[in-house]
């Protein structure tokens, strides 16, 4: 045993005098061999610290000083995610199995000695569990800002996600009940594979599930980022391969892209809503304030050679229709009231002489006589019903005028 503690401290003692060496090593990759002693150099391969992949090849660091190194300094690079939860499943049964072994035959020493190692081993695992979730916060928090480029993001993205769905698998392989049953009736083994582990088992699947659902948000922001600067570049190479090119002047087209037309309208359009039933009486008050404002053109006629007599001309009359003069009658009514008025019940209040028939067939002909700046201001409905046997045909019983 101290044959171990001399060899651990000549150890430290080289690492210490050759900080330098080392760090070289641990930031390039390999040691510029002529910027220092050979000796050192050679001290540093004996004791298992560099080591050279090929006789061509230069010194490097060994895999278990550089884990030593990336676990200390808290190196964001670390991309090793060194948990093996199988192994280490595997190894804390047999210790558990050998500390039952020892304590049965009442070696009490060997016992101790089993359960420390099983104590080690436990500790060793919840550590190192805690430093791959920790290496990937630290990736995730400084956004993966050891490369450049978007694409590089990405792909270290990609890298951690699969670490994390391993170290879920892995958490998947402990059964506790399995672990359980190796423990059995002694309380330290339970407070060790059972209490400890659970628990910190336990606080690392919500801190995966945390890591996993930041690493997809943030994945998504690297793909927009990627998308806008794919954008971007293919705009640039449209310009190099089209120098003459000049956007449109949208302003001008009657239907510019939605690129443009993100703001909200300043005004609303300055227009009436005829179909809005809040503003019907006001319209229709402003149409009554207004008045009907048609123009009468009289139809021109054909003067016809006639022979002309004193007597006749006595007997001439310029009397206008009055079934006309009724139908124009009951449009101002509309227009005065506002209101939609049937055709049949202002025929029946005025008490008129015409055949109804005829009255109907001139109320639909004065609207159809109106232009169509007038026709806007009127809707004509008509009530009805069609024929039972013969398909096609329509009865109008009834008209409906009113404003728009």
């Amino acid at each position: 045993m101290s044959q171990i503690i001399e060899e651990g401290k000549r150890l430290l003692n080289a690492l210490a005098r050759h900080g330098d060496i080392i760090m070289q090593a641990y930031a390039n990759g390999t040691v510029t061999e002529r910027q220092f002693p050979a000796n050192a150099l050679e001290q540093l391969v004996r004791l298992g610290v560099l080591w050279r992949p090929d006789a061509s090849q230069p010194l490097r660091l060994k895999a278990v000083v550089r884990n030593l190194l990336e676990g200390s300094l808290q190196d964001e690079r670390n991309r090793v995610m060194s948990t093996n939860v199988v192994a280490a499943l595997s190894g804390l049964t047999t210790l558990a199995e050998h500390y039952k072994e020892s304590l049965l035959a009442q070696r009490f020493a060997e016992s101790q000695s089993y359960l420390n190692e099983l104590t080690e081993h436990v500790y060793q695992l919840s550590e190192a569990l805690g430093n791959s979730i920790r290496v990937l916060f630290s990736r995730i928090n400084d956004e993966f800002g050891y490369v450049s480029s978007v694409e590089a993001k990405i792909r270290e993205n990609q890298l951690a996600q699969e670490q994390v769905s391993e170290l879920l698998n892995q958490l998947e392989c402990f059964q506790f009940d399995q672990l359980s049953q190796v423990a059995g009736n002694y309380s330290e083994l339970r407070h060790l594979l059972v209490v400890t582990l659970q628990r910190r088992f336990a606080k690392a699947a919500q801190e995966l599930s945390v890591v996993q659902a930041r690493l997809l948000a943030l994945l998504g922001r690297f793909r927009e980022f990627q998308g806008r600067t794919r954008l971007l570049k293919g705009y640039l190479l449209h310009q190099e391969q089209h120098p003459d090119f000049a956007p449109r002047q949208y302003i001008n087209m009657t239907q510019p892209p939605a690129l443009f037309t993100q703001a909200p309208p300043l005004l609303a359009e300055a227009k009436a809503d005829v179909f809005n039933t809040e503003h019907e009486n006001v319209l229709a008050l402003i149409a009554v304030s207004v008045g009907a404002h048609k123009v009468r053109v009289k139809p021109k006629t054909t003067a016809v050679a006639q022979k002309f007599t004193l007597e006749e001309a006595s007997s001439v009359t310029l009397n206008d229709s009055e079934i006309k003069v009724a139908v124009e009658a009951y449009f101002e009514r509309v227009i005065d009231s506002g209101q939609t008025l049937s055709a049949l019940t202002y025929f029946d209040e005025k008490q008129l002489d015409f055949d109804k028939e005829v009255w109907l067939y001139q109320v639909i002909g004065e609207y159809d006589g109106l232009t169509s700046t007038d026709k806007a201001f009127f809707a004509l409905e008509w009530e009805g019903q069609t024929d039972p046997v013969f398909t096609g045909n329509y009865y109008i019983e009834d008209i409906l005028l009113g404003l728009r």
